[in-house]
């Protein structure tokens, strides 16, 4: 688990999360969007003709900020009930188009996940053993402590959180594993956690909202049992994984991702191939690259649940 000490040698760079900071009190771009919104709606007849110079200070002063989410809105759930949760979360959206295909200028990461993310929610439901929700069925964007934090609302057993990789070395190629680590496996896997934990800061506004209030040493005792079993899920699913998709040498990697901070939930990110590599890329945006995945997902997820109700 510690550092290797040591720079990657295929150039990768970090794809997938943001850096939150907490304060207290309203969310920045709430406050932004009530003010414009108040701007808005004050009546034409205030601004009189000799203020010509206020009316344009006032529409410069507009900014667009992401819609908010509607407040207790969870996502649906499919499947039995009674089976275990799976939540699949589908990396970036909205604003945040992720990694961008340097050979494919049309290519984003976001539509890649959002699709993946839908192909392996058919293929769980298909097996009839667990129920599935997805944090995002469309193009919108949620902070990154969102993510997890529906998963945790909806009562989930699993959660994975599903990224495209990428890398200046367009050479780069195969799926990796992270989970995670307050102290990242590899150089690597530091700068992921650096790039991805960025997510929610948009032109200098932090998005996150603020404070646990969870007592630090109970999230300790069992956040280090959450670790275990979520790196007990990712060597599983690259045990199903490596006769179906490429997978990179020491596939499972560990780091500092806020996405799966999560203290009591088994939660991992899966970076299923590069985007900026052409071969992976074209792959992941195949339907039977998709297929493939979604299937050694599938196959980990039962074996996964089949050993926890055993182990009772």
């Amino acid at each position: 688990m510690g550092d290797k000490g040591h720079a990657p040698t295929d150039g990768t760079q970090m794809t997938s999360g943001l850096m939150t900071s907490r304060r207290a009190g309203v969310r920045p771009f709430l406050y932004a969007a009530a003010l414009a919104t108040a701007v808005a709606a004050m009546p034409a007849q205030r601004l009189t003709a000799g203020e010509p110079a206020a009316a344009n200070a006032v529409a410069k002063s507009r900014m667009t900020v992401p819609a908010a989410r509607r407040a207790g809105r969870l996502p649906r759930i499919d499947g039995v009930a009674g089976r275990p949760l799976v939540v699949i979360d589908a990396g970036h959206g909205g604003h945040d188009p992720g990694a961008l295909a340097s050979w494919d200028g049309g290519l984003r990461e976001k539509d890649l996940t959002l699709k993946l993310a839908r192909e392996i929610r058919d293929q769980l439901l298909q097996s009839g053993r667990v129920r599935v929700a997805l944090t995002r069925d469309r193009d919108e964007f949620l902070i990154l402590q969102e993510r997890f934090g529906l998963a945790r609302r909806l009562g989930a057993d699993l959660f994975i959180s599903i990224h495209c990789d990428s890398a200046e070395n367009q050479g780069a190629s195969g799926a990796s594993i992270y989970t995670l680590s307050e102290v990242a496996s590899d150089r690597e896997a530091a700068r992921l956690a650096a790039r991805e934990n960025k997510a929610d800061i948009l032109a200098g506004v932090n998005l996150a909202d603020a404070s646990a209030d969870i007592s630090s040493i109970l999230i300790d005792l069992t956040q280090r049992e959450t670790m275990n079993a979520s790196a007990g899920f990712a060597r599983l699913l690259g045990r199903e994984a490596k006769e179906l998709i490429p997978l990179r040498p020491n596939y499972h990697r560990m780091a500092s991702l806020m996405v799966l901070k999560a203290p009591d939930m088994p939660s991992i990110l899966f970076e299923t191939g590069y985007i900026s590599n052409e071969a992976d890329a074209k792959r992941l945006n195949s339907e039977g690259g998709r297929r493939a995945i979604a299937r050694s997902v599938q196959r980990a997820v039962e074996v996964h649940f089949a050993r926890r109700l055993a182990s009772r």
